[in-house]
């Protein structure tokens, strides 16, 4: 089955997301990464009248396109936010605590990598800005202007997981003295100069564009943020899906769901029984990856990870 629709992006493990949020016709469901509608067309189909979708996006021209796609579609709205408003929009509307699923698609969507204009793509030359709101924030390439080198390398050391961190913070310090370093693919060329080896299949500055955008953007912390708000919106029985694109992003939701299935945390050596520890998820089968077929279709999905939750009785 292709998934790919006219809004130019394909979603990434998309039946098993939607099988994992266990649709109720009635029931109230959170996207908090509309990205191009893919999850919240999906969703709407298998909703009855009576249900409710609320979609949250950063990036105007994704609220844009939720707009048309979904005029006249009376169950449902989307806020241009970041999901880390989820508690507080559930509470003016009064679903705190009665979310039947909500669901997080991370990372850039394809129609923002694909633009050569947002910044995000080392392939294709563009105005280095990387925000996902381009309204607000500052673009990479005034990041750059001013950061030392010790805290540049840290960011690609930590968000990117790239070896070669200080290597190329060093040459991108010294880049910035002959001239503002301000397109894609200019960095893209200092990063390629920098870096001593290439990983197979892997762009040299495949790590240290990902860091800078992880960090512009604040997605980590973000993640952490709306995270410690999900459980309170679930109601019992409600399921948490999250796809994940690179190991920070798994790590710190395998670490959320693994706190909350074990619940309080008592000594080892103390004898409290399982109940006692008043856990608050339980796991849905295993994490899911994309197989073959999917990869072929759609090469963005071989880093994808899906992990699923249920939000247990109080």
């Amino acid at each position: 089955m292709n998934n790919h629709d006219a809004y130019g992006h394909q979603p990434v493990l998309l039946e098993p997301a939607i099988a994992g949020l266990a649709i109720k016709a009635d029931g109230f469901y959170v996207d908090c990464t509309f990205g191009r509608g893919g999850y919240s067309a999906a969703i709407l189909a298998r909703l009855g009248d009576g249900g409710r979708l609320l979609a949250f996006d950063l990036d105007p021209e994704a609220v844009k396109v939720a707009g048309q796609r979904f005029q006249s579609e009376p169950r449902f709205s989307i806020i241009h936010s970041s999901y880390t408003r989820l508690q507080q929009e559930l509470e003016d509307r009064d679903r705190l605590g009665r979310v039947d699923g909500l669901v997080l698609d991370l990372g850039v969507s394809s129609p923002q990598l694909d633009d050569p204009r947002r910044g995000f793509s080392f392939q294709k030359d563009g105005p280095l800005d990387m925000r996902m709101n381009n309204q607000g924030g500052i673009p990479v390439s005034r990041w750059l202007k001013s950061v030392s080198k010790k805290d540049l390398a840290d960011v690609i050391h930590s968000y990117g997981e790239e070896r070669y961190a200080n290597r190329i913070a060093a040459a991108i310090i010294a880049a910035r003295q002959e001239g503002e370093i301000d397109s894609t693919l200019k960095l893209a060329d200092i990063i390629q100069k920098a870096a001593p080896t290439r990983e197979k299949d892997k762009h040299p500055a495949t790590r240290t564009f990902q860091a800078l955008r992880i960090y512009i953007n604040r997605e980590l912390q973000d993640l952490k943020t709306v995270l410690d708000q999900v459980v309170d919106a679930l109601a019992p029985g409600g399921r948490l899906v999250v796809v994940s694109f690179h190991s920070l992003e798994d790590r710190l939701v395998k670490r959320f769901i693994r706190s909350e299935v074990r619940g309080d945390p008592y000594p080892s050596s103390l004898p409290v029984m399982q109940s006692q520890l008043q856990p608050r998820l339980k796991t849905i089968g295993n994490p899911v990856v994309a197989d073959a077929d999917e990869i072929a279709a759609n090469p963005r999905a071989r880093s994808a990870t899906l992990r699923i939750a249920e939000r247990l009785a109080v």
